[in-house]
Parts: structure tokens; sequence; C-alpha cells
């Protein structure tokens, strides 16, 4: 097993002397707090602390014999029986009397002390990757901060802003420590807890889910098991193909690939066979692929929704200022490994059950001060990533795969997916190139809705001075996203106005229904959506989570979706719902709201690999201001919005002189050179 201690040596020796005592003083409260019956009015205060540090000791000895032969120890069973335990009372039926609940702790403490007391509680959940990490300074740090928070409760009751104040102050400490380390888990080969796990272990022995320390569910041991019995020969050939995907990328933006080595992956846990194959196909190509983080089903998505802006507690002009200073020193410090990096390999998955969240009023939220604040960090970070990691020499690929959850047919559906991951782009380039041609020719695109759906909108395209040699629309086949199958461009701001109605999307993980969102000149400037009855709830829902954290957004990307075997095969199975963006975005029309797909490396040129002509369409007027007002000229938000197919009444380039020519009528291709992708429609 990969020695995290030594990982994080020099981090715990300067901290193993503070931990140990700090440990002991956990172990008085914790011996003190077990009467909390018998502490009259700090009785709630006192089992408060008692449920922390009750939590914060446990894993203190879990931490202690954290290694291989703990894992080979004990059976499968207990595993799953001791990571269930860790979990558990996160799960709907024990989460609505949970501190970690704004809403339950609201109802004990009272609504200002609740909400403090919940984000605390849900500090404390930390202690179980950074126990199965070994990161024993983290748990340091976060003993310090509740015997402190246990202190001033102790001594003053429910008094708000000193508690907050000891949360703001431990926020602030250790920022470059802090953010040097995250760069090292998330870009540096060298960082190994994840690929030890996926390379050395026995992946016979699904014991070794429970080395991550995260949940466990059904879902990352069915996976296990059925990708052991899966071909190897399928998994060659599909991991191939998504690291020549991957190359593919570099060579269709025109970046020159040999500059960098170093790929990241993000992949799902219970995929270890398939994700040990593609880092050998990743090496075939020169490129050193290695695992920097893993996804497993979440235990309760209201939880993480709930602690969504818990930073509402602390941020103030002052501390983002600190982060920012620091995250640029601790990018300096990395910039060794940094330079190495030439982009993220992303496994998505898809499957679970649709999410719609609660909007309690126990949530914390950010003010419009603290939304400004937190939009002008991430633009400065964004900046300062740019200037170790450009864009320019960095490309991305993601892929999805079904998880157990979809179903008893999961097995048909991840062969079906397989299916949808491997289509002939030579095939598909062809005809769409046809759909571009024609798009070409115009001035606007016209895309309506049929029957009830009230899409009506003219998205504006840019003038081509040179049509031979120029053309608006990227031909999008397998490269950056899998499955293949779009033409997209960055519209024309000015001029591009309407309605865009959608009756029922998921984006994000957020369900909407009946989301409607108007356009003026490019931007969105009203929106709304049916998911309660308080209009005003609604369009808080729809603000919070789909324009977070700005008040508009551009339309960044107009886009034609031409995989109707993905749509035919979704509705088949009745997965529309829980299909991905990644493949929902090829199945139709699709509009993103946000930055276009060429942010930050607008001034190098790309061309289309079939008619070799340069894509000019790379800036609208927002990404513009990156010459004058860098601040203002990207939102760091992109988020796709397809109309499907069955929702469309028409699709038509309007030219200047006014000639409509229609791309999609009623649902089907009806422009010439596009018949082939209406097959899929015959053969439902």
């Amino acid at each position: 097993m990969f020695d995290m201690r030594k990982s994080y040596g020099e981090e715990n020796e300067g901290a193993l002397e503070g931990y140990e005592k700090t440990i002991l003083e956990l172990k008085e409260i914790h011996e003190r707090s077990k009467a909390y019956d018998n502490i009259n009015e700090k009785k709630e205060i006192f089992k408060f602390f008692n449920c922390i540090s009750g939590l914060a000791l446990k894993m203190a000895d879990i931490e202690k014999v954290l290694n291989d032969d703990y894992f080979q120890s004990k059976s499968f069973e207990e595993l799953h029986k001791e990571n269930k335990e860790l979990y558990e009372e996160l799960s709907e039926e024990n989460y609505r009397f949970s501190y970690a609940n704004p809403t339950y702790s609201a109802s004990i403490f009272g609504k200002d002390m609740g909400q403090v007391f919940s984000a605390l509680y849900c500090r404390a959940r930390g202690y179980i990757p950074y126990g199965f990490k070994h990161k024993i300074f983290m748990m340091e740090k976060y003993n310090r901060l509740f015997i402190e928070a246990f202190n001033h409760v102790k001594n003053n009751g429910t008094e708000v802003e000193g508690l907050k104040k000891i949360i703001a102050e431990y926020a602030a400490e250790g920022l470059k420590r802090d953010f040097e380390l995250n760069f090292i888990e998330n870009y540096n080969k060298d960082f190994g807890f994840y690929d030890d796990i996926v390379l050395n272990s026995d992946i016979n022995d699904l014991r070794y889910l429970f080395k991550y320390g995260v949940y466990i569910s059904e879902n990352e041991i069915k996976t296990a098991e059925f990708l052991l019995d899966y071909p190897m020969e399928s998994l060659e050939t599909v991991t191939g193909a998504i690291a020549k995907a991957y190359v593919n990328g570099f060579i269709r933006d025109n970046k020159d690939i040999s500059k960098r080595s170093d790929v990241r992956i993000i992949g799902n846990i219970g995929q270890e066979r398939l994700v040990r194959q593609l880092i050998k196909e990743f090496k075939k190509h020169n490129l050193n692929a290695f695992i920097s983080h893993v996804i497993s089903t979440d235990v309760n998505k209201q939880y993480d929704y709930d602690h969504k802006f818990d930073n509402a507690l602390y941020l103030d002009e002052e501390l983002a200022k600190l982060r920012i200073s620091a995250f640029e020193k601790a990018a300096e410090e990395c910039h060794d490994f940094l330079k190495d990096y030439s982009g993220i390999m992303y496994i998505e998955r898809f499957g679970e059950i649709p999410f719609s969240p609660q909007n309690t009023k126990e949530r914390l939220k950010l003010s419009d001060e603290q939304l400004k604040l937190h939009q002008k960090e991430r633009n400065k970070m964004s900046e300062i990533v740019e200037k170790h990691f450009p864009s320019i020499e960095t490309s991305f690929c993601i892929v999805a795969f079904p998880t157990p959850e979809i179903g008893d047919k999961f097995e048909e559906i991840f062969e079906e997916t397989i299916k949808i991951n491997m289509l002939d782009s030579d095939k598909y380039e062809v005809i769409q190139q046809a759909i571009i041609d024609a798009l070409d020719e115009g001035e606007y695109v016209h895309v309506k809705g049929k029957e009830d759906n009230e899409t009506d909108i003219m998205v504006k395209l840019g003038y081509l001075q040179n049509p031979d040699k120029e053309t608006n629309f990227v031909n999008c086949v397998a490269d950056v996203n899998i499955p293949l199958g779009e033409v997209f461009t960055s519209p024309v701001l000015k001029g591009t106005n309407g309605i865009l109605h959608i009756k029922e999307v998921f984006l994000d993980g957020f369900k909407y229904e009946n989301l409607k969102l108007s356009f003026k000149d490019g931007y969105v400037s009203d929106y709304t959506c049916s998911n309660f009855e308080d209009e005003a709830a609604n369009r808080e829902y729809v603000r919070e989570n789909l324009l977070f954290p700005h008040k508009t957004l551009p339309l960044g990307e107009f886009a034609i979706g031409t995989n109707t075997l993905a749509y035919v095969i979704a509705e088949k199975y009745g997965i529309v719902d829980k299909l991905p963006i990644l493949i929902i975005e090829k199945m139709g029309p699709h509009f993103a709201i946000g930055d276009t797909c060429f942010s930050w490396v607008e001034d190098m040129p790309v061309y289309n690999m079939l008619d070799k002509k340069e894509i000019v369409a790379r800036d609208n007027e927002k990404s513009i201001l990156r010459k004058t007002k860098i601040d203002e000229a990207y939102t760091n938000v992109h988020t796709d919005i397809t109309l499907p197919y069955d929702s469309l009444e028409d699709i038509s380039v309007v030219t200047t002189e006014g000639k409509r020519i229609a791309i999609i009528t009623d649902g089907r291709f009806v422009l010439k050179g596009t018949e082939e992708l209406n097959k899929p429609f015959m053969e439902e």
C-alpha cells in the first residue's frame, strides 16, 4: 500500500506534537460531554460536541491502523459494514435528524447558531478522508478548531459572532500550504494514493474498494464485478479509442501535444480494470496518465446542496485577497510539475436517480457582495492557472458510462453506450460538413419549438469575410467529447434574441421543470421554471444553480447535435432523464450559457479537418474584453442546455436576403446530405 504518511511527512511531523495534545483535550471534552442530559441549558451544545469529538477520536483510532494488513485481515462484509457505518448518518432516513442538516440543527439551536453548528459539523465529516489519507496535520487543525469552538460556546453560550470569527480564522490559516497540496494531489503524477489502489490492488478481491475511504454503494460493487468479466478485447478497443480521441483533440485545435506529457484521469470507483487499460493506451502515445481523483455514489445529494455556500459564514474582501495571493504563490512553487500537465481525461457516470433539491430557508447563501468576491476570486485563479498550463498547450477529453443504478438492463445499456461511443467519425464528419455548408450561408439560425414548447429564438451568426477559407462552425466528431455528433459556433451576441423553453432538463445534477430563458442581445434577460409553486422560489432556484455566481450570462455557444442513435437508444430504455449533458447535447440543438468553447485560446487559429477552413467564430462581444478588461472577459461558466428532437418544429438558416434553408423540420433532418441521420428513427 502506498505510504501516505511519507507523502505528508513534513506536514505531519510539524503537527504531531500538537495533534497528540489535541487528542487528549478531545478525550476530555468527550468524557465531560457524555453526561449532556444533566447539563441543563447547555445540554444540546454539549450533546453536539460529544458527537463531534466522538467522530474525531474514532477517525484518530482508525488512522493509526490503516495499512495493507488492515484490509487483508478483514472480510469484505466487515469492511462493507464499517464503510456503511461511517456514512449512514447522511442517508436520507437519518439525515433528517443529523446536525449536518441545517434545518434540523436550526430546530435545535435557532436559525443563526444552527447554521453555524451545521457548517461546523460538515467540517467534522472531513475527518474521514483525512484519516484514510493520513493527513494528520489537517486532523490536528480541525481538532484545534473544535476545541476552541467548544470553549467559546461553553463560556459564551449561543453567541454567534464570536464563533463565526473563530471559523474565519481557521479558514484563513495555512492557505498557501493547502493550495500547494491541492496542486500536488491533482496535478503531480508522482502523487500515488489513487494510482496505488488502481494499479497495484488485486481487483479480483473487492476488498480494495474500501481503501479509498469514501462511500461505497452497490453501484461501485456491481460495476467492479461487471468489468471483471468484461472481454479484455472490448476494453482494449474502447480505451484505445478514448486515448486516440484525447490526442485528436490536440490535432483538431492545432496544439503541439509534445510540449506536455502528463494526463490526469478522474474516474469512478469500480472502473479500475478499465482505467488500468486506459493508462496503458495513453503510454502508447508517450503520455503519462495518472489518477488524480475518483468519484463514488453520493450518500445524499441534499447534504452537498445544503453546504454549497458554507463559506457565506466568513467570505469577505480580506479573505478573498489572501486566497488569491496564496493561490498564486502556491502555483509558482508547483510550476516544475504543472509545466508538464497536458489536460484532463474525465470519465463521467450516469444512471443515478435524478435529484431535485429542497431549497430550505436554513441553508447558508452568499450575499450579493460575497457573490462578487467569489466571482473575482474565480477569475483571478483562472488567470493564474492559465499562466502555468495555458489552454493553448493543453486539451481534455470526456467520456461517459452508465452505473448499475440505471436499472435492470444495465448491461444492455452499457453495451449500447459503447456502440454510441464508437460511432464512425469519418462518416459523421462528411454529413456534418453538409450542415456547416448550409449554416455558413446564413445571417441567423431560427430555432422554433413544436406544439406547447415555447422556444422561438434567432441566433446571430458571425460575418464571413472570405467564405472560401473561413467557417463559423466546428465539425465536432470524437475528440475532446465522446460520443461524436455536433457542429457548434460562438454566436454574435447583439441580435441574438428570443426564448428557450425546455420542458424537463437535468443540469449539473439539478432538475428543472419548464425552464425558460429569455435572451436579449445575447444575454439572459429573464428566467424562470416551474419547480415550485412560488414564482420567487423558481427564479431563485434558476439564479442560484444555473446562473451562479452571476446575475446574467451570455449565450456562449450554439450547436446542432447529430447523434440520433443516442437519442433513439435513450428513448428505447427510458433513460433520457438519467443521461449526462455530454450525451444529451448531441441529441438536438443546444445552447450553452457562459463562456465560448474557445476561452483563453481565441487567438490560436483552428481549422476543420475536412475542408481545411479556419473557424473564425472564436470570439464574441464578451470574450473580446480580454484585450482591455481581462476581469470582465470570462464567466468561468459553460452550461449546455439541449432542446430534444421531439420538441422541435424547425431549425432553419436565414440568409441576409431572407432565404430560409431548413436543417430540421418536425424533429427530423431534411437538409440534403443528412438523410443518414434519420435512419435510427426508422429502426425504432
